[in-house]
Order: structure tokens, then sequence, then C-alpha cells
């Protein structure tokens, strides 16, 4: 083989490898919005970017951890303690770890196809309780569904799971190829006899008719407040077999999560996530309202929601002519999936006149394009 040759097939097999994990923010290393929330009752983005926690079971703490397989590189596990339990399970409680995937990032499994592609899912997890727990595929562009059971086989100890999953090919089932919510990955820690009173469904069926097979043999992981489980490392790659998880350099991981979620000044999740803290330029629209003007780093999945720590006095000043003006009151004026122009309101200033937005300090905008 020439040289030449060599090198297209190593640039090739490069190429191959890279940016093979479907699962954003794996190794749970970014946590943009806080490191602990603390009495959860009702799930959401809480820690760890791109993880929701889906829940109407019991009370919790959820903590990006330090404690994580450290051996196998990792630093970092998205981890939930249980603080209220919940022993009365109703028939449609669920308790779920949770990542929603764009349609136009899963075209290559070929879904609905004759040629449909298997996919294995790998990932590290921690418990205190030992059994058998469920992972879910669910389709929701068509309402399709796929289980699979894992045990934990040692309290307390760091074990490495990894399950492959058959490829769909039920004629015309493919994922919409959009920015919306195609393919859900679940994890399970408990769930009601809605799902649970059947036969696992351990191919892929319609979800309408076989909802009693979806999480059968999932034990209760809300049953105790000594309760608590880690996971990290966690990969979706096509094919049926598990490769060496996928380590991306941190400004790529974090541009990937900056599609879903930008926080703009001092960031609840630590200085690390600080953006735009300071320096944000605009003009006074009319004499009191100055409108800041801020390019995301990356384009947003789709119009961002805005979240102001405060929509009163206190979110920053203006700094214009010479002058730091206290913003009385904010709030959105125009976003984009490029842009935000938001709205800050201070004493009186010349109308046209140019200026700088400053966050003050603990506070910040969330802005959410999750799925």
């Amino acid at each position: 083989m020439s040289k030449a040759a060599e090198l297209a097939a190593l640039i090739g097999s490069q190429t191959a490898q890279g940016n093979k994990n479907l699962f954003i923010n794996g190794a749970m290393n970014v946590a943009q919005r806080s490191t602990s929330v603390t009495g959860n009752t009702a799930g959401g983005y809480l820690t760890c970017d791109r993880i929701n926690f889906v829940h109407n079971m019991g009370t919790w703490t959820v903590i990006q951890s330090s404690d994580a397989p450290s051996t196998e590189g990792f630093l970092n596990a998205y981890r939930i303690d249980c603080t209220t339990a919940d022993t009365s399970v109703a028939a449609t409680d669920y308790l779920l770890v949770q990542q929603k995937i764009e349609g136009q990032n899963l075209q290559t499994l070929r879904k609905g196809t004759s040629s449909a592609k298997s996919v294995t899912l790998s990932f590290f997890v921690k418990s205190n309780t030992t059994g058998n727990f469920v992972i879910e595929l669910y389709d929701n562009d068509n309402a399709r569904q796929i289980s699979a059971l894992y045990t934990i086989s040692s309290a307390n100890t760091w074990e490495k799971k990894t399950i492959t999953f058959s490829g769909d090919t039920g004629s015309g089932d493919g994922f919409d190829n959009d920015n919306a919510a195609s393919l859900y990955l679940h994890f399970y820690f408990g769930s009601g006899t809605d799902y649970t009173s059947g036969s696992l469904n351990t191919s892929w069926v319609e979800a309408s008719g076989n909802q009693t097979g979806r999480a059968v043999g999932q034990v209760n992981h809300a049953d105790s407040t000594s309760n608590n489980f880690w996971i990290t490392g966690v990969q979706l790659e096509v094919g049926s077999t598990a490769s060496d998880f996928e380590f991306l350099p941190y400004d790529v991981n974090i541009q990937r999560c900056y599609r879903y979620c930008l926080v703009l000044g001092d960031a609840p999740g630590g200085a690390t996530y600080d953006y735009a803290d300071n320096g944000v330029i605009g003009h006074y629209y009319n004499t009191t309202d100055f409108y800041p003007n801020f390019f995301f780093p990356a384009p947003m999945r789709s119009t961002p929601g805005v979240s102001f720590s405060t929509t009163g006095s206190g979110l920053g000043d203006v700094s214009s002519q010479n002058t730091a003006k206290t913003g009385t009151s904010a709030g959105t004026n125009a976003t984009s999936s490029t842009n935000i122009n938001f709205r800050v309101s201070t004493a009186s200033a010349t109308q046209g006149s140019g200026g700088a937005f400053n966050f003050a300090a603990s506070d910040y905008v969330i802005l959410s394009a999750e799925l």
C-alpha cells in the first residue's frame, strides 16, 4: 500500500470513530444550571446538561457528583439520592432519567427499513440497591418502543453495563429528519403496574397496547431514603459492539451542550460556565430602556425559552456615558436561535447612546432549547 493510501485509510478510520456517541454529555462533565438541587418532587433539567429527571415518586436530591470511576477516566457522575421515600407505588407512577435525541442525528440508524441498524448502549453505574433495572428506547415519531433489563450485582460498586438493541425494521417507522425529539433513552428507577404488569417488550412493538411491558422487572429505587444511584460514561453507538467511551475535548462537548442550554451571566453551575457576564454591548432604545444584544456561541436547536434570575431590580448595571446605571427591571425584547436582545430599564439616559450591560453577582439568564 502506498503512503498516500495508508494516510487515506488512517483518516477514514479516525473519521469513522469521531462523534460516534449519540448521547450528549455522557461523562456528565457539563452542569451549567447547577451542581446540586435538593427537595425535588417534579423532575426537570436540574444539574448535568441534557439529563432530564422525570418522575412523580418521592423527593430527591440531584447532584453532579465527583464520585466516579476515575480508573476509567471519568471525573463526574449524575447522582440521585432519595430523601422522601415512596413505598406505595400507584399504577401510573414512574421514576426515570431521560435524554431526548433529535431525529436528524439518528438517520444513520436506517430505522424503519430492511437494513435498520442495531445500537449498543454502554454505561457505568453504582447504587446501594441491587437487582434488576430497565432501559428503554422510545420512538417518539412512531410511538414504538423496546426495553431491556440489566442487573446491579454488587452494592456501592462501580459496574459497567452493555446492552444491544436490535434495529427496527418496521416498514415506514423511520425517524423524522428534523430537530424535534425522535428517540427517548430512558433509565428506569421505579414504575407502577401500568408499565410492569405484562411481559417485558424485548423486541420493537407499538407502545399503544403494549404499555404494561415497558418496565417489567424494575425494582423500586424510591422505597427507602437510604437509596442513591450514580451513572456516568453513557454511550449510545451504532452497531452490536460497545467500543471504548469517546472522550471529547472540553470545547467540543460544551459546544454540543450550548445547542440546548446556555447561561449568560453568573452561572449557577459555577464560574466555569460564566458566559458574557459583563460587557454585553447594546444601546438605549429610549431614555430608560437599554437593549443588550448577544449572539450565541453556537446556534441553538430552536428559539430558546428565556428565564431571568430576577426581572426586578438587581440583574445588573449599564455602563453608558461614563456612568454606571443600576437596572430597575428586565425582560426579553426579541430572541432567535442565534441571538437574544433583552431589555434592562434604568434611570434616565440619552436615547440612542451606546453602552455595555454587566450582570450582578449571582444573577443570570438561562436560555433553554431542550427537546
